[in-house]
């Protein structure tokens, strides 16, 4: 089996005053069963934003919206379906992209963060011929990346909150 057809079942997050977007790849499948982004418990992405802008773990999918929001961010992922056994990047076969220049046009967007290899290289390849903005692909806050610690995760993504303050 090549896997299941898989559709992207969130909206962006984003605001007119977003300027930095972050992107995935697509939701895994823990995230798509908890009905948002970054839902698997093991994945560092809520804890990392939560230290690089010195605020507390947000707990709900509102508190997750509320801290996207409350600092300039935008989320979402590059692919709108594709084929995928599991929920590892290595398993995506078949990807559509989703349209991150129609989301782009609409707010301020300065620098485009990929999380993890594979989102870079999607956005590469679909997208960065579109929109012609920075592209910085950080390190993985995905489980499967374990071989980096959180002081290393926020060491690296501490490009986002420099990107802001400037």
């Amino acid at each position: 089996m090549d896997g299941e057809l898989v559709c992207h079942p969130f909206e962006p997050i984003w605001s007119p005053s977003s300027r930095v977007l972050i992107l995935g790849t697509m939701p895994s499948l823990k995230s798509r069963l908890n009905q948002f982004y970054y839902g698997h418990p093991q994945n560092r992405f809520w804890p990392l934003l939560a230290r690089l802008f010195a605020c507390p773990v947000p707990q709900t999918s509102d508190a997750r919206r509320a801290l996207i929001l409350d600092h300039q961010l935008a989320l979402w992922d590059v692919l709108m379906r594709c084929t995928i056994r599991g929920s590892a990047d290595s398993a995506i076969r078949s990807p559509t992209v989703n349209p991150i220049a129609d989301l782009v046009a609409r707010c301020p967007i300065r620098l485009v963060v990929a999380n993890g290899q594979k989102a870079g290289a999607l956005y590469r390849q679909h997208v960065q011929a579109q929109i012609r903005l920075p592209l910085v692909v950080l390190p993985s806050t995905s489980p499967a990346n374990a071989r980096l610690s959180l002081d290393d995760l926020a060491e690296t993504w501490q490009v986002i909150p420099d990107c802001l303050s400037s």
